[in-house]
């Protein structure tokens, strides 16, 4: 319709940020790969090693804290760790299954077991001296205070 040929379709707003064709493959030239270049997510061997999971959290702020939780039954708190500047969080760590039964004799499987990562962007700078992280019931909670930005304070100047 109106000379346009279908045999050229234009890769969808998807591929274009991320560099693929709509069957998967990287877009190799053209003005499509050169306009998301910039967006695109570079490949990395996933092939070769496994992905660590995304540990589920709920993050939430009250008046004077960002509040970040997560579920870590099955981890052991020696094998957790919790890195974290005044923009972000990253908490990583491992669950590990105690194999009862042999692979075959499953008949569900949805436990995630093996090594976990999340890195969160917190919407405000938070004081790390005053972090606090606790566990209880298998349920991670993390307390950052918020740097109260409207907080003055008078200098004296002392005369030597």
């Amino acid at each position: 319709m109106f000379g346009r040929d279908d045999t050229t379709k234009k890769p969808s707003l998807f591929s274009r940020l991320t560099g693929t064709s709509s069957d998967g493959d990287y877009i190799e030239d053209g003005p499509e790969r050169e306009q998301a270049s910039h967006l695109s997510v570079k490949s990395t061997d996933w092939d070769d090693k496994e992905a660590d999971g995304e540990l589920g959290v709920d993050v939430y702020q009250t008046q004077d804290a960002i509040v970040v939780k997560a579920f870590i039954a099955g981890v052991q708190l020696g094998s957790l760790d919790i890195s974290l500047s005044r923009e972000m969080i990253t908490i990583t760590g491992s669950r590990t299954d105690e194999k009862e039964v042999d692979e075959d004799d499953y008949f569900q499987k949805e436990l995630y077991w093996g090594s976990f990562s999340r890195t969160i962007l917190l919407p405000e700078e938070v004081d790390v001296d005053l972090a606090e992280a606790s566990e209880k019931h298998g349920i991670l909670v993390i307390r950052l205070p918020k740097i109260n930005k409207k907080k003055q304070a008078k200098l004296k100047v002392k005369s030597k």
